[in-house]
């Protein structure tokens, strides 16, 4: 539901559907927030989503919707809201364990120490002393001893528990982690994962002084297609088109969706022209295939995409690459689409197009 919400707010429709979610807030007199406009979307553009059934829920009931109860509502069903919240209990569970183990350590390190005084004053104490009084020093030592054996038994059972449990917490973060790096609709990586790898990779590009290029991709006529066919055959074509994208991008490239129909390769350590053997290669995929619209079986035609390409020179930020990118994407979309385009940087590589 939330890829085909976000395809929507990509449509022509978009201000249309915005000034009917408004018009509903002011009706049941809600705050236009952030927050209550995303929730009273799902309410107007996706009747049968659990947000709208909540906010009917409420409506029905004679309630008055509030900026608690959208809060209460976007924790329990929207993705972002949802993950902030994973985040938070795994957070919580964490800081209650190791404050828990912090408590037994201490309490180990407190017995302990009072043991070490029991043995020095039961030394001092034994000069000179008859048999009884040894016994009973002996028995005060061997009372001192278990429990001190108990206590030490106690902390190791509860740092395995404890050991496990954190192993548990951290899966868990890096499985949350994952989330929300991930694009929900292609399983690609998402514009946050692209830029905290295009930072790393310009980084790591300049201390080592090996090559980086990047290269931008976009569907095209995507809007057409789209407006033609729907917001779902959309999506279906994104999808394949990031699964070839996905393909030409194993390690140590990274792949992700950029935004709305555009996609964005990451080439550690390669040179243009290695990055326009492979988007050429993806390209000549893409548009090998005739689609096929899965709810009627109707012929779509082909796809194709175009794509700009751009090394990175020494010095040169991570913006300023995505621009040279997108410079090299907007001469192949006035060259006629449908093709590679490399920027302005020394020799174009076969078969390329230069960039102005």
């Amino acid at each position: 539901m939330p890829s085909e919400i976000d395809s929507l707010l990509r449509s022509p429709k978009a201000y249309q559907v915005a000034r009917k979610v408004l018009d509903a807030m002011e009706s049941h007199r809600v705050w236009p927030t952030a927050l209550n406009f995303e929730l009273w979307l799902h309410y107007v553009a996706a009747k049968d989503s659990e947000v709208a059934a909540k906010i009917d829920s409420v409506l029905q009931s004679g309630g008055t919707f509030t900026d608690q109860l959208g809060e209460q509502i976007a924790a329990q069903h929207l993705p972002a809201a949802k993950l902030s919240g994973e985040i938070l209990d795994a957070g919580k569970s964490l800081s209650e364990e190791l404050d828990s183990v912090s408590r037994a350590i201490e309490s180990a390190r407190e017995t302990s120490e009072a043991y070490g005084q029991q043995l020095a004053t039961a030394s001092e104490s034994l000069v000179d002393q008859d048999a009884d009084a040894v016994r009973a020093m002996v028995e005060t030592l061997s009372v001192a001893t278990r429990k001190v054996r108990e206590e030490n038994q106690a902390l190791e059972s509860q740092l395995a528990d404890t050991t496990e449990e954190l192993t548990r917490l951290r899966e868990s973060l890096a499985q949350v982690r994952r989330d929300a790096m991930t694009d929900g609709l292609t399983n690609l990586s998402n514009r946050k994962a692209f830029d905290e790898s295009l930072e790393r990779a310009c980084a790591e590009a300049e201390a080592s002084g090996q090559p980086l290029t990047l290269a931008v991709v976009d569907i095209d006529h995507f809007k057409i297609f789209n407006d033609t066919w729907g917001h779902q055959t959309g999506d279906q074509v994104i999808r394949y088109v990031a699964s070839v994208i996905g393909r030409i991008a194993d390690a140590p490239r990274f792949a992700a969706r950029y935004g709305g129909e555009e996609f964005a390769v990451i080439f550690p350590g390669e040179t243009p022209e290695t990055a326009v053997t492979a988007m050429e290669a993806a390209r000549a995929e893409i548009s090998s295939r005739i689609l096929k619209r899965r709810s009627t079986n109707e012929d779509l035609g082909a796809i194709t995409i175009s794509s700009g390409i751009a090394q990175r020179r020494p010095g040169e930020a991570p913006a300023t690459l995505i621009e040279s990118a997108d410079r090299a994407l907007y001469a192949s979309k006035h060259a006629g689409r449908n093709r590679t385009s490399v920027a302005e940087h020394g020799s174009p590589p076969r078969g390329a197009s230069r960039a102005a």
